[in-house]
């Protein structure tokens, strides 16, 4: 979700309320105020994360992802996962960013502590579990704090902690979606650590892809609380991709996580261009935002420059990769 930029290299979608189901399938009344029940339950027992954090890391992640998963049947969200969701240790998680429902969905999947925007802790509800979580806030609007918060996300790593993360820097609708920004993934790089690539997407009670939980345009937090508590039918498809080494070029690795999150997808993973003065990466024709616009496709993922023995930017099919300017 964006409103307005701080400087000119911050991560802003186009995505907006046209992106938004126009007419969604609802749930009752009565069935809307059990999910807020459950919900402000999930909030109350975040009381205990930090007593889990005493846990050995087995039994630690067994624990947030019986919560996370509890939390989600509770709001009506089913879960699917594909892919090896095994613990992982001293390893940077990334995906796409449709919602603040992806922080449950992960911490299902894949638990380990998030790099959020520093304002969430200030949300309601949420705020609570993200302080009592220990995120790791990353001040969107303050470039020159960037190399701090990547600082520690490399010592998170280095001492073994799974870090998740979102390179977008933003949400967007799920049918279109941004670059990935390279900067996060120097951490990974710096601490010699593995990147493991996840790709969510929200499907409805027919396996439709949907906008509906998406946090988009102007909409508050609990408007979109709201909103996605009403729906009827919403099922994550979560896929956990293939460990990647890190090399030495986080714009390589950058682009090869991306490749992994959007291959599984029906979305195009390979556009990159501007639309109203805003960077942007990929689309898919059911988007209000990016219709009629044609897409291009990758059949086969990045090769590295670490593979090649270099570690120079990488150029496909005449497409030119561009370079995030942050980090």
């Amino acid at each position: 979700m964006s409103h307005g930029t701080g400087h000119a290299w911050q991560p802003v979608s186009p995505c907006g309320s046209g992106c938004l189901p126009s007419r969604p399938d609802r749930v009752p009344a009565a069935a809307v105020w059990g999910r807020w029940l459950a919900l402000i339950a999930v909030a109350a027992s975040s009381v205990l994360l930090p007593v889990l954090r005493l846990l050995p890391a087995g039994p630690r992640s067994s624990a947030h992802r019986v919560l996370a998963r509890t939390a989600l049947r509770g709001i009506g969200i089913r879960l699917g996962v594909r892919g090896g969701a095994a613990d992982f240790g001293g390893v940077l998680v990334v995906a796409g960013h449709v919602s603040w429902l992806d922080v449950l969905v992960l911490a299902a999947v894949v638990p380990g502590r998030f790099v959020a925007r520093a304002d969430l802790v200030s949300w309601p509800l949420l705020g609570g579990v993200a302080r009592r979580a220990g995120v790791v806030p990353i001040e969107r609007d303050r470039l020159r704090r960037l190399p701090d918060t990547v600082a520690v996300v490399r010592d998170r790593l280095a001492a073994g902690e799974t870090v998740i993360a979102f390179p977008e820097g933003t949400t967007w609708c799920g049918r279109s979606y941004g670059r990935f920004r390279p900067a996060l993934f120097q951490a990974a790089i710096d601490s010699g650590r593995p990147v493991v690539p996840v790709s969510i997407d929200y499907v409805d009670a027919s396996g439709v892809r949907t906008t509906g939980p998406s946090f988009v345009g102007d909409e508050g937090i609990g408007a979109s609380m709201l909103r996605i508590l009403r729906s009827r039918g919403v099922r994550a498809a979560v896929t956990v991709g293939p460990v990647q080494q890190p090399g030495t070029d986080r714009r390589e690795l950058a682009e090869r996580c991306e490749w992994h999150v959007r291959r599984v997808t029906d979305v195009s993973v390979d556009m990159t261009g501007t639309r109203d003065g805003l960077s942007w990466s990929g689309h898919d024709l059911a988007c209000p935002q990016f219709r009629g616009l044609p897409r291009p496709r990758r059949d086969h993922p990045p090769v590295s420059g670490h593979d090649r023995g270099d570690d120079r930017g990488v150029r496909h099919r005449g497409q030119r990769v561009v370079a995030a300017r942050i980090g």
